[in-house]
């Protein structure tokens, strides 16, 4: 296993907030009218942000809503956590070790962004009940693969995986498993490559897919069949959300160092683009080119923005 310490370090770019007062905001997903829909995971909701920055709320949902992404159909599939406890200070709101009292199970929900109504996918795969459903991302079959943080509490963790689901709703599979606390997960250019992360590893994974989606599994040493790619950061520094630029780069939101750490497919760079919160736990591309990065800063309750092209040198992927 190879440490990748960040090099060429990048300076933190001038940005706009575009919204405040979020109650620890997550998945980000830039819409076709420019607005932003983003869950709410303490506040328990999925919330738009307008182009003129007022906020309304989508759907008020139970457990712990904690990514998004757009179907086929211009509806919101929602991770869902189940919950978690909170803990909140001078540095701002961030997630407690304590297993929540009020823990309602890990399940994938369906949103229809014009009524509210919530419909729910899955909540098990092979009878074993998803944990901490935490990010997903779209394929161009219109199925999708989705992460599972598992779920800890101040004694106990319950691991959990990497799973492939069927956009209707109809079937589920694990790829990878068991995993400890997978998360941000995103596509190749080419979509036959699945990268995730772990949180508290800070390490970079990649599922090799095969063009009808069955992937090929890594030999060992690999504990769950993905192949490494990188880890990074220092003794505090963990991994959280993730999108994939146009030449492939993979961003990753990064928690305590905050910002946006920026890996090559191939490991060979690694940049850091810091931001100024503790828990930056996500981004997006967004504009007509691509070229505006929407970035969520959790702690302090932020929905940012700024031109990526700019600080980056390069524009987003555009997602099926």
């Amino acid at each position: 296993m190879t440490f990748h310490a960040p090099s060429s370090p990048l300076e933190t770019p001038p940005f706009e907030v575009i919204a405040t007062g979020l109650r620890f905001p997550e998945g980000p997903v830039w819409m076709p009218d420019g607005s932003i829909v983003l869950v709410e995971i303490e506040a328990r909701r999925l919330t738009r942000v307008g182009v003129d920055g007022r906020l309304s709320t989508i759907a008020q949902m139970g457990g712990g809503p904690n990514g998004a992404a757009l179907d086929p159909d211009g509806r919101i599939v929602v991770t869902n956590n189940g919950g978690f406890a909170w803990t909140e200070n001078e540095h701002g709101l961030f997630p407690s070790n304590v297993f929540p009292a009020d823990y309602s199970g890990g399940r994938i929900e369906r949103v229809d962004p014009a009524t509210g109504a919530i419909e729910v996918l899955y909540t098990e795969c092979n009878g074993r009940p998803l944990r901490g459903p935490n990010d997903l991302v779209f394929d161009a079959r219109g199925d999708f693969y989705f992460t599972d943080l598992g779920k800890r509490g101040e004694d106990r963790v319950e691991r959990g995986a990497v799973y492939f689901a069927r956009g209707d709703g109809s079937a589920i599979t694990p790829i990878a498993a068991p995993t400890f606390t997978a998360n941000g997960c995103a596509l190749s250019p080419d979509g036959r490559v699945l990268y995730y992360v772990e949180t508290e590893s800070a390490r970079l994974w990649a599922v090799d897919l095969n063009e009808d989606g069955t992937t090929r599994r890594a030999p060992f040493p690999s504990p769950n069949g993905a192949r490494f790619v990188a880890q990074c950061g220092g003794a505090f520094q963990r991994f959280d959300s993730i999108a994939v630029d146009a030449e492939g780069n993979i961003c990753v939101a990064t928690l305590m160092n905050g910002g946006i750490t920026i890996i090559s497919p191939d490991a060979s760079r690694v940049r850091h683009l810091p931001l100024p919160d503790r828990m930056v736990t996500n981004l997006c591309f967004g504009g007509p080119d691509l070229a505006t990065a929407y970035v969520t800063l959790s702690a302090s309750g932020r929905l940012i923005r700024f031109d990526w092209r700019r600080a980056v040198g390069t524009v987003g992927l555009k997602l099926n």
